[in-house]
Protein backbone atom coordinates (compact mmCIF):
# COMPACT_ATOMS: atom_id res chain seq x y z
CA UNK A 1 0.00 0.00 0.00
CA UNK A 2 1.30 3.45 -0.96
CA UNK A 3 0.12 5.96 1.65
CA UNK A 4 2.83 8.55 1.05
CA UNK A 5 0.76 10.74 -1.28
CA UNK A 6 -2.31 12.39 0.26
CA UNK A 7 -5.41 12.86 -1.86
CA UNK A 8 -5.83 16.59 -2.66
CA UNK A 9 -8.65 17.98 -0.56
CA UNK A 10 -11.71 19.91 -1.82
CA UNK A 11 -13.43 21.87 0.97
CA UNK A 12 -11.78 19.72 3.63
CA UNK A 13 -13.21 16.48 2.22
CA UNK A 14 -10.99 14.10 0.29
CA UNK A 15 -13.99 12.18 -1.07
CA UNK A 16 -15.17 15.30 -2.93
CA UNK A 17 -11.78 15.65 -4.59
CA UNK A 18 -11.91 12.00 -5.69
CA UNK A 19 -15.40 12.55 -7.10
CA UNK A 20 -14.37 15.71 -8.94
CA UNK A 21 -11.43 13.90 -10.55
CA UNK A 22 -13.84 11.45 -12.23
CA UNK A 23 -16.10 14.09 -13.80
CA UNK A 24 -15.19 14.82 -17.41
CA UNK A 25 -14.89 18.45 -18.60
CA UNK A 26 -18.14 19.82 -20.03
CA UNK A 27 -20.24 17.02 -18.53
CA UNK A 28 -23.77 17.34 -17.15
CA UNK A 29 -24.12 16.57 -13.44
CA UNK A 30 -26.94 16.09 -10.95
CA UNK A 31 -25.73 16.38 -7.33
CA UNK A 32 -28.16 14.79 -4.88
CA UNK A 33 -28.17 16.27 -1.39
CA UNK A 34 -25.82 18.96 -2.67
CA UNK A 35 -25.59 20.93 0.59
CA UNK A 36 -24.37 24.46 -0.10
CA UNK A 37 -23.48 23.55 -3.69
CA UNK A 38 -19.72 23.71 -3.19
CA UNK A 39 -18.94 20.62 -5.28
CA UNK A 40 -21.06 21.86 -8.20
CA UNK A 41 -19.51 25.32 -7.94
CA UNK A 42 -16.04 23.78 -8.04
CA UNK A 43 -16.96 21.62 -11.05
CA UNK A 44 -18.45 24.60 -12.86
CA UNK A 45 -15.32 26.65 -12.33
CA UNK A 46 -12.71 23.95 -12.94
CA UNK A 47 -14.38 21.69 -15.55
CA UNK A 48 -17.09 23.83 -17.16
CA UNK A 49 -19.71 21.40 -15.89
CA UNK A 50 -23.43 22.02 -16.39
CA UNK A 51 -25.71 20.77 -13.69
CA UNK A 52 -28.25 20.96 -10.92
CA UNK A 53 -28.27 20.21 -7.24
CA UNK A 54 -31.13 18.76 -5.22
CA UNK A 55 -31.38 19.86 -1.60
CA UNK A 56 -34.15 19.89 1.02
CA UNK A 57 -32.74 22.38 3.55
CA UNK A 58 -33.93 25.98 3.18
CA UNK A 59 -30.58 27.33 4.38
CA UNK A 60 -28.61 25.17 1.95
CA UNK A 61 -30.87 26.09 -0.96
CA UNK A 62 -30.22 29.76 -0.21
CA UNK A 63 -26.48 29.06 -0.01
CA UNK A 64 -26.61 27.34 -3.43
CA UNK A 65 -28.25 30.41 -4.93
CA UNK A 66 -25.53 32.61 -3.41
CA UNK A 67 -22.94 30.24 -4.91
CA UNK A 68 -24.56 30.60 -8.36
CA UNK A 69 -25.54 26.93 -8.39
CA UNK A 70 -28.78 25.76 -10.00
CA UNK A 71 -30.72 24.05 -7.22
CA UNK A 72 -34.08 22.33 -6.87
CA UNK A 73 -35.62 22.04 -3.41
CA UNK A 74 -36.88 18.49 -3.06
CA UNK A 75 -36.81 15.44 -0.79
CA UNK A 76 -34.63 12.67 -2.26
CA UNK A 77 -36.81 10.05 -0.58
CA UNK A 78 -39.55 11.04 -3.04
CA UNK A 79 -37.36 9.86 -5.93
CA UNK A 80 -36.28 11.51 -9.17
CA UNK A 81 -39.48 11.18 -11.18
CA UNK A 82 -39.14 14.78 -12.40
CA UNK A 83 -36.10 13.86 -14.51
CA UNK A 84 -36.16 11.98 -17.81
CA UNK A 85 -34.03 8.88 -18.32
CA UNK A 86 -30.49 9.68 -19.40
CA UNK A 87 -30.74 13.37 -18.51
CA UNK A 88 -27.21 13.59 -17.03
CA UNK A 89 -23.75 12.17 -17.59
CA UNK A 90 -23.19 11.75 -13.83
CA UNK A 91 -25.47 11.58 -10.80
CA UNK A 92 -23.61 12.12 -7.53
CA UNK A 93 -24.60 11.17 -3.98
CA UNK A 94 -21.83 12.09 -1.53
CA UNK A 95 -21.95 11.04 2.14
CA UNK A 96 -25.74 10.68 1.96
CA UNK A 97 -26.31 7.06 0.92
CA UNK A 98 -26.22 5.84 4.53
CA UNK A 99 -28.96 8.31 5.50
CA UNK A 100 -31.40 7.19 2.79
CA UNK A 101 -34.40 5.09 3.81
CA UNK A 102 -34.97 3.86 0.24
CA UNK A 103 -31.38 2.97 -0.63
CA UNK A 104 -32.11 0.47 -3.40
CA UNK A 105 -34.55 2.80 -5.09
CA UNK A 106 -32.27 5.84 -5.09
CA UNK A 107 -29.34 3.92 -6.62
CA UNK A 108 -31.59 2.56 -9.37
CA UNK A 109 -32.96 6.05 -9.96
CA UNK A 110 -29.42 7.44 -10.19
CA UNK A 111 -28.71 4.97 -12.99
CA UNK A 112 -31.99 5.72 -14.75
CA UNK A 113 -31.41 9.47 -14.76
CA UNK A 114 -27.64 9.37 -15.29
CA UNK A 115 -25.21 7.50 -17.52
CA UNK A 116 -23.01 6.88 -14.46
CA UNK A 117 -23.47 7.14 -10.72
CA UNK A 118 -20.93 8.23 -8.10
CA UNK A 119 -21.38 7.66 -4.36
CA UNK A 120 -19.26 8.12 -1.26
CA UNK A 121 -20.06 6.73 2.17
CA UNK A 122 -18.45 5.82 5.50
CA UNK A 123 -17.16 2.25 5.58
CA UNK A 124 -18.77 0.45 8.50
CA UNK A 125 -16.11 -2.28 8.17
CA UNK A 126 -13.27 0.05 9.22
CA UNK A 127 -11.32 -1.75 11.96
CA UNK A 128 -11.77 0.73 14.87
CA UNK A 129 -15.53 0.51 14.33
CA UNK A 130 -15.40 -3.27 14.37
CA UNK A 131 -13.46 -3.05 17.62
CA UNK A 132 -16.07 -0.77 19.21
CA UNK A 133 -18.81 -3.23 18.30
CA UNK A 134 -16.79 -6.10 19.79
CA UNK A 135 -16.62 -4.04 22.99
CA UNK A 136 -20.41 -3.80 22.97
CA UNK A 137 -20.74 -0.22 21.75
CA UNK A 138 -22.09 1.40 18.59
CA UNK A 139 -19.23 2.98 16.61
CA UNK A 140 -18.34 6.63 17.15
CA UNK A 141 -15.68 8.23 14.93
CA UNK A 142 -14.83 11.19 12.72
CA UNK A 143 -16.85 9.71 9.84
CA UNK A 144 -19.62 8.39 12.14
CA UNK A 145 -19.84 11.22 14.68
CA UNK A 146 -23.39 10.60 15.93
CA UNK A 147 -24.62 8.69 18.95
CA UNK A 148 -27.01 5.78 18.45
CA UNK A 149 -30.06 7.82 19.45
CA UNK A 150 -29.50 10.91 17.28
CA UNK A 151 -27.84 9.53 14.17
CA UNK A 152 -29.32 10.31 10.75
CA UNK A 153 -27.68 7.13 9.42
CA UNK A 154 -30.15 4.32 8.83
CA UNK A 155 -28.41 2.00 6.34
CA UNK A 156 -24.72 1.70 7.10
CA UNK A 157 -22.70 -0.76 5.01
CA UNK A 158 -19.21 -2.04 4.38
CA UNK A 159 -17.33 -2.11 1.08
CA UNK A 160 -18.17 -5.79 0.75
CA UNK A 161 -21.87 -5.07 1.32
CA UNK A 162 -21.98 -2.37 -1.34
CA UNK A 163 -20.12 -4.50 -3.86
CA UNK A 164 -22.47 -7.44 -3.21
CA UNK A 165 -25.41 -5.07 -3.80
CA UNK A 166 -23.95 -3.98 -7.13
CA UNK A 167 -23.32 -7.57 -8.23
CA UNK A 168 -26.92 -8.58 -7.42
CA UNK A 169 -28.46 -5.53 -9.13
CA UNK A 170 -26.60 -5.64 -12.47
CA UNK A 171 -24.46 -2.64 -11.56
CA UNK A 172 -20.90 -2.54 -12.93
CA UNK A 173 -18.30 -0.87 -10.68
CA UNK A 174 -15.94 1.21 -12.82
CA UNK A 175 -13.63 2.68 -10.18
CA UNK A 176 -13.18 2.62 -6.44
CA UNK A 177 -11.17 4.83 -4.10
CA UNK A 178 -10.89 3.96 -0.40
CA UNK A 179 -9.36 6.48 1.99
CA UNK A 180 -8.29 7.01 5.56
CA UNK A 181 -7.53 10.58 6.65
CA UNK A 182 -7.19 11.67 3.02
CA UNK A 183 -4.77 8.92 2.03
CA UNK A 184 -5.64 6.13 -0.36
CA UNK A 185 -5.78 2.63 1.06
CA UNK A 186 -5.02 -0.23 -1.33
CA UNK A 187 -4.27 -3.18 0.97
CA UNK A 188 -7.18 -4.61 3.00
CA UNK A 189 -9.36 -1.56 2.20
CA UNK A 190 -12.50 -2.97 3.87
CA UNK A 191 -10.54 -3.20 7.11
CA UNK A 192 -8.26 -0.18 6.84
CA UNK A 193 -10.30 2.46 5.02
CA UNK A 194 -12.89 4.71 6.66
CA UNK A 195 -14.44 6.28 3.53
CA UNK A 196 -15.23 4.72 0.15
CA UNK A 197 -15.97 6.36 -3.20
CA UNK A 198 -17.41 4.39 -6.15
CA UNK A 199 -18.16 5.16 -9.79
CA UNK A 200 -20.55 2.75 -11.48
CA UNK A 201 -22.96 2.16 -14.36
CA UNK A 202 -25.60 -0.31 -15.50
CA UNK A 203 -24.32 -3.59 -16.89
Amino acid sequence: MNTSLPVPVLDGRADLDAIAAWVAPGASVLDLGCGEGLLLKYLQQSRDVRGYGIEISDANVLACVKNSVNVIQSDLEAGLAGFDAGSFDYVILSQTLQAMHHTEEIIMEMLRVGRQGIVSFPNFGYWPQRLQIMRGRMPLSDVLPYLWYNTPNVHLCTLADFEDFCASHAVRILERVVMQEGRRVRIAPNLRGSVAVYRFEKE
